[in-house]
């Protein structure tokens, strides 16, 4: 991932909000966005946003002002992606444990549809639309059963995965639904993991979920969502992500003749390669012969590394310079681990990299961190979370998101030890 040449200067930034901070680039976002929408142009289609990756109200905004919908998992993702801007017809709610305020609440805000992930959830759906007399829009998850060739943290479309509805017992619910006075099947979903890298996959899916479309339709269900779900990878390192047009034609050639609305759900494709995370050095320790770099981020504000074993670059900035560290030919670098304050021996960012000797208050650029950072942030040691700033091409910096107070970690849990006293 190259750095942009209009990235804005560090030095000046650090001087303002200290570090740690995210860095998002909205000129990166909105090209993305408008990469995978024009993928398939000359269809009906849905970019559907994955709120997981990154659900920033100014992030989620800037995608729905580009005609952008939303993927939720949450009734505060909804209730998020509404506030920043999104249409309710635009927003679709899926995961496997919706809770039945959840659900009541999502038929009152007259979202798009519920995607349902079993049989349980479909009798709730149908029970509280019946309570409050509406017939509820509704998709299903269907597993296909097929190995996604990703890390197995973030495959979701293997039986042994939680998520969707086999195919035979799927075709089952829908004739279910289909005959029920408060439920009404309008979609077909599926989604087989995170980072793909292959195309075959999702092409083995899309033929056994395309199928079952068709057969439905057949039989009078008129169904009118295809949804493709999200998943799409990013380069990281040396990865070749999937060509958006060649996604899209493979899904378009599978519903010929058809006039579905294609949605698809991208979340990191969107917004991974868009973000940084910026730190600064504290210390550099040697154990023995082991070398530590100690910065001022850690496991609490990008899990990745920790949870996934991911890999992100890292940038070093001096004197206004950004100098990528894997083309650093310097005698003197060594190899280094990357790590925070937590008290983990899992708090890294970085393992074996190649780095100069570094001092106190030298600024790191951690790089593609754009998903799955901030969002997965918790407050784990008492560390309050980091700010959030964007940037874009004309140069423009502006505060997203202001950094956490330290006494606001507290703040709720006052009251009861006052009560105690």
């Amino acid at each position: 991932m190259s750095i942009p040449h209009y990235f804005p200067s560090l030095g000046q930034l650090t001087k303002r909000f200290g570090t740690p901070f995210y860095l998002y680039d909205f000129t990166n976002i909105q090209q993305q966005y408008l990469k995978i929408k024009g993928a398939f142009a000359g269809r009906k289609s849905l970019i559907a946003y994955a709120l997981k990756a990154n659900s920033n109200l100014s992030v989620v905004q800037q995608i729905a002002s580009l005609g952008g919908g939303a993927d939720c998992v949450s009734l505060g993702e909804i209730k998020r992606a509404i506030l920043a801007g999104v249409k309710p017809y635009h927003i679709i709610f899926s995961g496997v444990g919706k809770r039945k305020d959840e659900i009541l609440e999502a038929l009152h805000l007259n979202i798009l549809f519920i995607n349902v992930e079993s049989e349980d959830e479909l009798l709730l759906v149908e029970k509280i639309a019946s309570s409050i007399r509406t017939e509820a829009r509704i998709s299903l998850r269907v597993n296909p059963n097929i190995n996604p060739k990703t890390h197995p943290y973030i495959s979701t479309g293997l039986n042994e995965n939680k998520f969707g509805i086999p195919v035979q017992e799927a075709k089952r619910l829908y004739l279910y639904a289909h005959k029920s006075p408060h439920l009404k099947p309008v979609g077909i979903h599926f989604h087989i993991g995170s980072q793909l890298l292959d195309l075959e996959p999702l092409q083995e899916a899309t033929q056994k979920i395309s199928s079952l479309f068709h057969s439905l339709n057949a039989i009078g269900l008129e169904l009118k969502f295809f949804d493709v779900g999200g998943g799409l990878g990013i380069n990281y390192t040396d990865e070749k992500p999937i060509e958006p047009y060649d996604y899209a034609q493979m899904i378009l050639k599978e519903l010929r003749g058809t006039e579905a609305t294609i949605i698809c759900e991208p979340g990191r494709f969107i917004v991974g390669n868009s973000g940084y995370l910026i730190t600064s050095v504290l210390y550099e320790k040697i154990n023995d012969s082991k070398r530590f770099v100690i910065v001022d981020t850690a496991m609490n504000d990008l899990i990745r590394p920790t949870l996934y074993d991911a890999i992100h670059q890292i940038a070093l900035f001096d004197s206004e310079k950004i100098i990528d560290t894997e083309i650093l030919e310097h005698s003197h670098c060594t190899l280094a681990d990357v790590v925070g304050p937590i008290c983990e021996s899992g708090d890294f960012l970085a393992k074996n990299i190649k780095l100069p000797p570094l001092k106190h208050n030298n600024l790191l650029i951690i790089k593609n961190a754009g998903a799955y950072g901030f969002t997965m942030a918790s407050h784990y040691n008492t560390r309050p979370n980091p700010p959030e700033i964007a940037f874009n091409d004309q140069k423009k910096v502006w505060v997203i998101r202001s950094k956490e107070r330290l006494e606001s970690l507290w703040e709720n849990e006052l009251a009861y030890l006052k009560d105690k006293q």
